[in-house]
C-alpha cells in the first residue's frame, strides 16, 4: 500500500467518500507524495510520451502556426509567448527554434512557461537554457498583454467530476473504502444544475464527464487575447462533448488500474472541446483532428526535407513518428485541436472555419 493511499483510507474513514476530483488533485499534486511533483513522467523512461517528445516536427509546425497569427495580428510588440504544462520544454524549445527567422518575433516575445512542479522547472531550465524564460505558478498571473499561447496535453490532467444519469437526476462518482482499499461508488441520486443541458441528450445509465478547473483557466486566456490580441493552440485527447466514462491511469506506458497504488501512475481524462469553446467566447475559434491541422501545416513537407538527411534506422523511425502523430488509428484523430484568435481578427492558419460552440 502506497503512502497516499493510507493518508487517503485515513480521510475517508474521518469525513467520509471523497469526489473522483479531489482523488485526482490528491494523486497528481499532493506535496509529498503526488504524481507530478515526485517523478519525471514523460518519454521512454517515463509512463507516457507526448507528442513533442515524438516528433521535433509537431513543436515547429505549432509555433509557426502562431508566428503566422501574429504576423496577421500586425506583429504586437512587446508580447507573451506562453505554454501551459510545458512538460521538459520540448515543445518551447522547438516552437523556438522554427520561429527564429521570423523578422522581430523573438525581440518582441516574452517567453513564459506556465509550471508549478519545481522538478519540472529545473529540466524546462536545462531544455532552454539559450532562452531568456520566465517562470509563472497560474495563467492568471500572465501580464496583461498580446498572448499567443501553446496548450498540449494540459487539460487532461485536470481533475474532473464523473456522473451517471439515474431517471431522478445524477449519481457522482466517488472513491470509498471497501475491503480496507480504495474503491469507486456512486452517491445518491440528485439534480445538478450544471448538467441541466445534457438531460436531452443523455439516458439513464450514460455517464458524463465535467472539469471545474478547466472553464477559468479558458476564460483567462481568451480575456487576455479579447483585451489584448492574440491566440492560442489547444491540443489534447477528446471530443466535442463528454460522453461515456473516459476516467483512467497509465504507468509504464500501460493502462492500470485507477485506485491501485496513487501517486505512482498519471491519471487522466477525455477533454470536452465544446466546454472549452464555450468558455473562450467572445474569443471565435476552430476545431480540428489533430492530423488534419498537421497536415493543413504542411507536416508532410517538412517530413519529406527532413528525411532527405536520414538512413535505416533513423529514417525508419521518422516514418514512424509522422505516422504516429497524424494517422487515423494512432493519435490523429484521438487528439483534437482548438485554435483561438482575437475577435475580429483571422483564423488561425491551418484551422478550418469558426465554430459554434452552442451547436
Amino acid at each position: 500500500m502506497s503512502g497516499l493511499e493510507a493518508l487517503l483510507l485515513r480521510r475517508i474513514r474521518t469525513t467520509g467518500p471523497i469526489s473522483l476530483a479531489d482523488y485526482m488533485a490528491e494523486c497528481l499534486l499532493h506535496p509529498e507524495h503526488g504524481y507530478y511533483t515526485t517523478r519525471t513522467p514523460f518519454g521512454t523512461a517515463g509512463d507516457f510520451t507526448t507528442a513533442p517528445e515524438i516528433s521535433q516536427m509537431f513543436g515547429e509546425l505549432l509555433g509557426l502556426c502562431l508566428a503566422q497569427a501574429w504576423m496577421d495580428q500586425g506583429c504586437p510588440a512587446p508580447f507573451t509567448l506562453a505554454e501551459i504544462g510545458p512538460g521538459r520544454g520540448t515543445l518551447m524549445a522547438d516552437v523556438l527554434r522554427a520561429t527564429a527567422r521570423v523578422p522581430g518575433l523573438h525581440a518582441a516575445a516574452r517567453v513564459v512557461l506556465i509550471e508549478a512542479s519545481p522538478q519540472l522547472r529545473a529540466q524546462q531550465r536545462a531544455t532552454l537554457a539559450n532562452h531568456p524564460v520566465q517562470w509563472m505558478d497560474r495563467v492568471a498571473d500572465l501580464p496583461e498583454q498580446p498572448l499567443f499561447l501553446l496548450a498540449n496535453e494540459f487539460f487532461d490532467a485536470l481533475p474532473i467530476r464523473q456522473f451517471t444519469r439515474d431517471a431522478a437526476g445524477w449519481r457522482e462518482t466517488v472513491v470509498t473504502e471497501r475491503e480496507g482499499r480504495l474503491a469507486p461508488a456512486l452517491s445518491a441520486a440528485a439534480p445538478i444544475a450544471a448538467l441541466d443541458h445534457r438531460l436531452a441528450d443523455t439516458q439513464p445509465g450514460e455517464i458524463v464527464e465535467i472539469c471545474p478547473a478547466a472553464a477559468p483557466i479558458m476564460a483567462e486566456i481568451s480575456g487576455r487575447i479579447t483585451r489584448h490580441g492574440g491566440a492560442a493552440v489547444i491540443v489534447d485527447y477528446g471530443g466535442w462533448q463528454s460522453r461515456g466514462d473516459t476516467f483512467q491511469a497509465l504507468r509504464d506506458h500501460a493502462f492500470t488500474d485507477p485506485m491501485q497504488d496513487p501517486g505512482l501512475a498519471d491519471l487522466t481524462a477525455h477533454v470536452d472541446f465544446q466546454a472549452l469553446a464555450r468558455a473562450a467566447l467572445p474569443c471565435p475559434a476552430g476545431y480540428t483532428p489533430q492530423g488534419a491541422l498537421l497536415s493543413a501545416l504542411g507536416i508532410e513537407a517538412r517530413a519529406t526535407a527532413l528525411a532527405r538527411r536520414l538512413t535505416g534506422a533513423a529514417l525508419d523511425s521518422h516514418i514512424a513518428a509522422t505516422r504516429r502523430l497524424t494517422d487515423p488509428a494512432e493519435m490523429g484523430t484521438l487528439f483534437k485541436a482548438l485554435g483561438v484568435h482575437a475577435p475580429g481578427t483571422p483564423p488561425l492558419p491551418g484551422f478550418p472555419p469558426d465554430l459554434d460552440p452552442a451547436a
